[in-house]
């Protein structure tokens, strides 16, 4: 029955997988799920427990276990146990052993092994831990999984919490399983900061947990993000999304938001296992941390990502065919892009600062971006501005603001003897000194005006 089961659900796994790539011609490639058991062969699984001894439960419920996974494609198992080396006393805090490694349908090999385990050493949890972390060869498309199979808590002083969160922040291990065999309710809170936690008072309990937890690493999980817009619908689409796990920060996702034919969000198939921080990468970039997923159910991740349109235009001019102007929050002084004039882009709803890359430059305040709005904005055609010189000099351009002050625009090129400028239309002033007259009181000003669509000669003699 339980063989039954788990080949259905990993069937159900691989069709889930396989879905992403049905009009496509590759498909994504499908992670290798890798099980490492970590069996406590410590003296207190000689024990009796439910009539009959704690080791030869666990080791016959883990033999069937073993049997029904071993022949799914894309799973491998491997064996480490502890406390089965030597005796105590003295006390073997380093009795921690790969005893099957990682290899396709090893199953039997594990079965044969864990027929000669004998209970007889201590419970060195956090060093097998540690060492588990040698036991997964580098591979790129790989879950590696771990489930503790323990009657008893930590014996040698070691943090199995700590060690466990360690191995998850480095992204080697995702969550891990612990199975207690007949613990003290007490001990719950020493194990649930090492994995999820199931403590088992009888046989059939543990039959029962070790099955949830098998089904909880195969069965398929699929969720969908609805990115929500001003009227909490979930309408915003077509927009690149990272998910990263949590603790340790790896990249474990990256898409394009995308609405299915039906226009509602896209159905991801996801690792049940993984705790998630999501970012959705409009502009600005919206994101939700900590995401737990209810695993073998459809799940919602819901972020608000309203958005509208900002186009900016020139109208009559070509001369501005590659400006650019830059966008910031209001208020903030950090670059959120880059735009290029006549193109249109998303923003998240709100106010934004804008800074047009003309000359002069042109400011724009509090501009505000609408749902699903186009908010356009046209700039004066600017003028032609040609400078000649007889020889080399030096000199500036001002603009003449309202107030009867000059703003800096620029400096000429000492070098050059005809300039030509593109420059919004206004008044303004050139100063100039000739480079062989080394008297400051012989700088020349110029006044003039700039059109629109016009050309304006300057000489500078």
């Amino acid at each position: 029955m339980i063989k039954s089961i788990i080949k259905y659900l990993f069937l159900l796994l691989l069709i889930g997988n396989s879905c992403f790539g049905q009009n496509n011609e590759k498909k994504l490639q499908i992670p290798k799920t890798r099980i490492l058991f970590i069996f406590d062969a410590s003296q207190s699984m000689y024990g009796f427990w439910d009539k009959s001894r704690k080791i030869k439960i666990a080791r016959d419920v883990l033999k069937r276990m073993v049997d029904s996974l071993d022949n799914l494609e894309n799973v491998q198992l491997g064996l480490r146990v502890y406390g089965h080396q030597s005796e105590v006393p003295p006390q073997d805090c380093n009795d921690t052993r790969l005893e099957v490694p990682f290899a396709p349908n090893n199953g039997s090999k594990i079965k044969h092994k864990l027929n000669y385990i004998r209970a007889k050493g201590t419970t060195p949890i956090a060093h097998s831990l540690e060492q588990a972390q040698h036991d997964f060869p580098e591979c790129k498309q790989c879950r590696n999984i771990i489930i503790l199979i323990t009657d008893g808590r930590e014996a040698c002083e070691g943090d199995p919490c700590a060690v466990s969160n360690e191995l998850q922040k480095k992204g080697i291990i995702l969550k891990p399983f612990v199975i207690g065999i007949g613990l003290d309710p007490n001990f719950k809170h020493t194990f649930e900061c090492v994995g999820d936690f199931y403590n088992t008072p009888s046989k059939d309990k543990f039959k029962h947990a070790l099955d949830v937890v098998i089904t909880k690493i195969l069965n398929t999980t699929t969720a969908q993000v609805n990115l929500l817009d001003d009227y909490g619908k979930p309408s915003e689409t077509n927009v690149g999304m990272t998910f990263y796990d949590h603790l340790s920060e790896k990249v474990l996702y990256n898409f394009v938001h995308t609405l299915n034919y039906k226009g509602n969000p896209d159905t991801l198939t996801l690792d049940p296992l993984v705790t998630y921080d999501l970012v959705v990468h409009t502009l600005p970039e919206v994101r939700k941390d900590s995401i737990t997923l209810n695993p073998g159910k459809h799940n919602m991740i819901g972020l608000d990502a309203p958005q509208g349109m900002l186009n900016l235009k020139c109208p009559n001019s070509n001369q501005y065919r590659n400006l650019k102007f830059l966008i910031k929050e209001k208020g903030s002084h950090q670059l959120l892009n880059v735009q290029k004039i006549n193109e249109i882009e998303k923003y998240i709803v709100g106010k934004y600062d804008i800074e047009v890359l003309t000359v002069p430059r042109i400011s724009l305040k509090d501009v505000e971006i609408r749902q699903s709005h186009t908010t356009k904005i046209k700039i004066p055609q600017p003028g032609i501005l040609n400078i000649l010189r007889e020889g080399s000099g030096y000199g500036s351009l001002f603009q003449k603001k309202d107030n009867n002050k000059l703003k800096w625009i620029l400096n000429f090129s000492p070098n050059h003897e005809k300039q030509s400028l593109i420059l919004q239309p206004g008044e303004y002033e050139i100063t100039y000194r000739p480079k062989n007259i080394k008297n400051t009181m012989f700088t020349r000003r110029k006044s003039f005006i700039v059109k629109s669509g016009s050309s304006t000669t300057i000489t500078l003699d």
